[in-house]
């Protein structure tokens, strides 16, 4: 009894602030008294005393655990009011008891009373959607775009796709929503927001070209739109060659288009691995708004990668100083860890191990400690101390599944950086028989295996992968190269690297490869213009090395000498051109 008390008296306290907004009774009168001016009317509520004990008898229902009963009486009570707030609470009801016909229907009474209210419109939509009934929501899309102002409704429009990113049934949620859109379609108004929202929505569906049609749609509607040249931008890949077309004819004509919109060129360049034009883009995007904090991360994260360490230092002590200022807590905690690790990586490849480590000791966010405990244990075997660095490495908690993937990844790493390929080859060989069908790291030891001089082994691996995964271009172009490199099997060679070219034609280490097998079968004008294109996406010491070989063989030594320096500068370390410098007795 005791217990039931309480929950009545909890219901009561759930109640009164609805309560109270229905009863806004007069109050007594005050001492103080305000202008006219100020004075606000009084807006006093219909409720009698009957329907204000029918509400609190719902409350106290639904808080006696009778969620049915008091859901019946508030509904009754919103159509007796016509009150906005009464028909949402009865939805909320249904909807806390996991009956969304209940709710459904709540919501379809206050919208048959109140017609022009966004608000129950906007609750039918997301009613239909979590109850899965996809094909009736298209009523509610055309109702909420109309009920808008026609300033309004593009941005609307180009909100739908957030509203249906939970469903299951993509490709039905993505016919719906044309279906619904077909009059904004051949609007000017609203026809790049239109066709750019089906983009998206086909595109969630897996329907790429799909999505790219619709981008396409959307540009002629208004080349100047930001929406289509973003939708481009995720569709860019070797498959659909069309959609970076789009993403440049956006540039050309906006010559000052916003930085954010270059930054997210940059983020689709990056993926597709195309790590120069990016860092062109971040250049731009830096030269446009220099206080931009991510942009002078990504930069200095690239021009880390290639060995440029003055620049990347540079760049990422920027970004140190502008994140705390511009970016929320969470952001700039993840990315300063981030540029934390670069510093330490940059230090450490100067030997300076004491600044190395000071840089990782600021990091606080616990979730990136992997990635600085990888790092020290970097730091520890670039002094000679690998066993410590392993243990280091193996000594981390595994938090979740994929913790154990990382911890080995990173230790391969380890291995692999100070040319410990037999170690590495032995690890890897010890997880593949836990993980038969992770086919990166079989391709990971198929490498570790043409290291130790197994080539043998090597072809067998990459093999592998290829039949567990056709599209692994990497494996193509890696096998096809090998080839090349021993001057054998010249013509599988080439039709293996050109297989690897149909997935990622731009990808300058594969166009490297392809331009090697040429110079082995003797088309040595055919591989200078593979290299100069490939060098040129790319300034790498390995194509340099390879594209010098091919010029002094063409009889082109000056040019040679310049490519080959060119490459010195950019890692005078790097094996492959120390061994060609060696074999051809040259002397920089």
């Amino acid at each position: 009894m005791k217990k039931k008390l309480i929950c009545v008296v909890a219901g009561l306290w759930l109640a009164a602030p609805l309560l109270m907004a229905q009863t806004k009774a007069p109050l007594p009168p005050t001492p103080v008294s305000l202008p006219a001016s100020v004075a606000a009317p009084v807006a006093n509520s219909a409720l009698n005393a009957e329907l204000f004990y029918q509400l609190l008898v719902g409350e106290i229902s639904i808080q006696s655990g009778e969620p049915g009963a008091g859901y019946a009486l508030i509904l009754d009570a919103a159509r007796k009011t016509n009150d906005a707030q009464l028909y949402q609470r009865a939805a909320d009801i249904a909807l806390q008891s996991r009956s969304g016909d209940s709710a459904l229907q709540a919501v379809k009474a206050w919208q048959q009373a109140q017609p022009q209210s966004r608000e129950a419109n906007r609750y039918l939509l997301q009613i239909l959607i979590a109850l899965n009934r996809i094909p009736e929501t298209s009523e509610p899309v055309r109702t909420e775009i109309g009920l808008a102002a026609a300033a309004d409704r593009a941005g609307v429009i180009s909100s739908i796709p957030r509203a249906y990113a939970r469903v299951s049934d993509k490709k039905q949620a993505s016919a719906v929503v044309e279906r619904a859109l077909a009059p904004y379609l051949v609007s000017p108004a609203t026809a790049n927001a239109s066709w750019t929202t089906v983009g998206r929505m086909r595109l969630a569906a897996g329907d790429a070209a799909g999505a790219l049609d619709a981008a396409k749609k959307a540009q002629l509607a208004d080349p100047n739109a930001e929406g289509s040249a973003l939708l481009a931008m995720e569709l860019i890949g070797p498959k659909l060659p069309e959609a970076e077309a789009l993403v440049q004819d956006y540039f050309t004509r906006n010559q000052q288009a916003a930085p954010d919109i270059r930054m997210a060129y940059a983020r689709a360049l990056l993926d597709a691995q195309r790590y120069a034009e990016a860092t062109a883009q971040l250049q731009r995007v830096i030269r446009d708004k220099p206080d931009l904090a991510p942009a002078w991360l990504i930069l200095g994260s690239l021009q880390l990668q290639d060995n440029l360490l003055a620049p990347a230092q540079t760049s990422l002590e920027k970004f140190v100083t502008l994140a705390s200022q511009q970016l929320s807590a969470e952001d700039a905690a993840r990315g300063l860890s981030q540029a934390y690790l670069a510093l330490s990586q940059v230090a450490e490849k100067r030997k300076d191990f004491a600044a190395a480590e000071a840089w990782i000791a600021k990091i606080q966010n616990s979730e990136d400690m992997m990635q600085a405990q990888t790092r020290r244990a970097s730091i520890l075997a670039g002094q000679g101390r690998l066993a410590e660095g392993r243990q280091l490495i193996q000594a981390l908690p595994e938090r979740n599944p994929g913790d154990a993937r990382l911890k080995l990844i990173a230790e391969v790493g380890l291995l692999r950086d100070l040319k410990q390929y037999q170690l590495a080859y032995d690890l890897l060989s010890q997880a593949i028989v836990k993980l038969p069908e992770e086919t990166e790291l079989v391709y990971d030891q198929a490498m570790m295996a043409e290291k130790t001089g197994n080539l043998a082994e090597m072809e067998r691996l990459l093999k592998r992968v290829i039949a567990a995964r056709p599209d692994y271009y990497n494996a193509y172009n890696a096998l096809g190269y090998s080839l090349a490199d021993r001057n054998i099997r010249l013509p599988e060679a080439r039709e293996l690297i050109r297989k690897a070219l149909e997935y990622a034609p731009s990808d300058p280490f594969i166009q490297d490869s392809l331009g090697w097998v040429e110079f082995r079968l003797g088309n040595l004008a055919e591989a200078v213009k593979i290299f100069e294109t490939a060098f040129k996406a790319k300034p790498d010491p390995e194509i340099a090395a390879h594209f010098g070989e091919v010029l002094w063989t063409a009889g082109q030594r000056d040019r040679a000498m310049a490519v080959w320096r060119e490459g010195q500068l950019l890692n005078p370390e790097n094996e492959t051109l120390l061994e060609t410098l060696k074999r051809f007795q040259v002397k920089l």
